[in-house]
């Protein structure tokens, strides 16, 4: 039986994934560790055969922020996580996980552009948090050898029953309007449970690297609205009308439009960048997701 550290005890990733454990990878022992407290530094790492740090200082408006709180990001973000990894390494743990982000290679593009990363995407965070988790991504990979591995998840949006961010804010939507707008774009995202077996594979194979693990499927903004309001047993009619309107919202300077291109923006991962062992851990299509998010 295979034992691993959760630091991180309350984030949604590890809480969803110390869940899954128990219930799905009974092999697998998994025990999680407050990092806000401190405790997690008076732990003997050397129990486990992997850690997983997801402990971090989430994406907030990053617009107008003190030197402070911008200190504190890189605090949580990149020293802590580093510090972690360098005491699983001295405590001889096998494999060190860290979620980093889509986000240290930007924003997404601007409605009617595209933007795909493929493996020869060069990260380019636009702004002191993407650069927080890029730090730390990249200073994690370094102390990786033939012992230690390390493994990095580049996460596109992870969404799920009691997720925060954006999926929130479109289930919101999606059970109150009675019309949304009709808007072609693409975005790449992550089902908590396809995330959850991700893990439990990396795990039993000890794999490591730069994982860009995500859905077998796309997500346009407009359908995902309306599959919500499905599975809530809503009615949402999805109109062209609206169209313009949102193209008009997103080349307004200053919030409204980062709003807009936030929601109806395009970035996704090519394909080939999140294969894995033939991409078992896709188990939940886009439908099945938002289902078992929706359900009770």
């Amino acid at each position: 039986m295979k034992k691993a550290l959760i630091i991180g005890k309350h984030s949604y990733i590890g809480t969803s994934f110390a869940s899954y454990a128990k219930t799905y990878a009974p092999e697998l022992e998994v025990t999680s560790v407050s990092a806000s407290d401190g405790t997690w530094r008076n732990t003997d790492f050397s129990d486990y055969d992997a850690v997983l740090h997801v402990a971090g200082k989430a994406h907030a408006d990053v617009g107008n922020v003190t030197e402070d709180v911008k200190k504190e990001y890189y605090d949580v973000n990149y020293k802590m996580a580093v510090e972690a990894a360098d005491m699983a390494k001295s405590a001889g743990v096998k494999l060190f996980i860290y979620p980093s982000s889509m986000i240290i290679y930007g924003e997404s593009a601007p409605l009617g552009k595209h933007k795909v990363i493929t493996k020869d995407t060069i990260p380019a965070p636009a702004n002191f948090y993407g650069d927080s988790k890029l730090q730390a991504d990249l200073a994690i990979q370094k102390m990786s050898d033939e012992i230690f591995q390390t493994a990095v998840l580049r996460l596109p949006m992870v969404y799920g029953k009691n997720s925060k961010g954006n999926y929130p804010v479109l289930a919101k939507m999606a059970k109150k309007l009675p019309v949304f707008p009709k808007v072609k774009n693409e975005r790449s995202m992550l089902y908590i449970g396809n995330l959850c077996e991700f893990l439990r594979e990396i795990i039993e194979n000890g794999s490591g690297g730069v994982f860009y693990p995500q859905n077998a499927e796309y997500t346009v903004t407009s359908e995902m609205v309306k599959k919500i309001a499905e599975a809530a047993d809503k009615q949402i009619h999805l109109t062209a009308v609206l169209t313009p309107f949102v193209y008009l919202a997103g080349k307004i300077p200053g919030k409204i439009g980062q709003l807009a291109n936030k929601a109806f923006g395009s970035c996704i991962y090519d394909k080939e960048l999140s294969r894995y062992e033939n991409n078992r851990y896709q188990i939940y299509s886009l439908q099945e997701s938002v289902q078992r998010t929706e359900g009770a």
